[in-house]
């Protein structure tokens, strides 16, 4: 579980302010939210990156409010994946777990298993360059969760993909979600992202608000 305990964050003169909400773990909040309304703002305080002024974020079992980034369990997927071109598949795979200093057959496993999970074991041994849209945003994902963190951040991950291999992904992200049992915030604009992946969907209002969206 991840719980979001009525913190504040402020950004310039811009304040969110007394924002609550708990992930379980499975499943997928969509926090929705036009361009500068704080929804990255609040995603950088959850990853470490951005001081919280008050309240609580706790992740997993650990308070990690004043946490460090690297010391938050906490996969973050940004817009443009950002692959490294010199790595193979496998490489970007087994990168979070080699730096959390995994045994080499734990690695080794891991990164069958998301591969597999994702349907890109047929992917392992070649570079970012060439691969699809799709292909690109399955690596960085496996990326993310392959560590096993207890929350999974996707910050407007989906841009950029047409609507069949948006559907395709998506499909294939909510069901690793739901098998790794992973916490997941979905920082998006669109609607059609929100329905198709979050089982709960937020939305940050102008007052820097945040409410839940009740949609018919």
């Amino acid at each position: 579980m991840t719980y979001i305990d009525n913190i504040s964050v402020r950004a310039g003169e811009f304040i969110l302010a007394d924002v609550s909400f708990e992930i379980q773990r499975g499943k997928c909040i969509a926090l929705m939210g036009k361009s500068g309304s704080g929804k990255t703002t609040l995603m950088e305080a959850i990853c470490g990156l951005r001081e919280v002024m008050s309240g609580s974020i706790k992740i997993g079992d650990v308070d990690c409010t004043n946490a460090a980034p690297k010391d938050r369990m906490v996969g973050l997927v940004p817009q443009d994946n950002v692959l490294f071109s010199t790595m193979s598949v496998r490489e970007h795979l087994a990168y979070g777990p080699l730096l959390r200093k995994w045994k080499r057959a734990d690695i080794d496993a891991r990164v069958e298993e998301v591969a597999d999970e994702l349907g890109i074991k047929d992917l392992l041994d070649r570079q970012p360059r060439g691969l699809s849209g799709g292909e690109a945003k399955r690596v960085a994902i496996g990326r993310a969760i392959a560590a096993k963190p207890a929350l999974l951040c996707l910050d407007e991950s989906f841009t950029g993909l047409d609507e069949e291999t948006l559907q395709e992904v998506m499909t294939v992200v909510k069901a690793t979600i739901q098998r790794e049992e992973i916490s997941t915030l979905l920082i998006t604009h669109q609607i059609s992202e929100a329905k198709l992946l979050g089982d709960v969907i937020y939305q940050i209002k102008e007052s820097g608000r945040v409410e839940k969206l009740i949609l018919d």
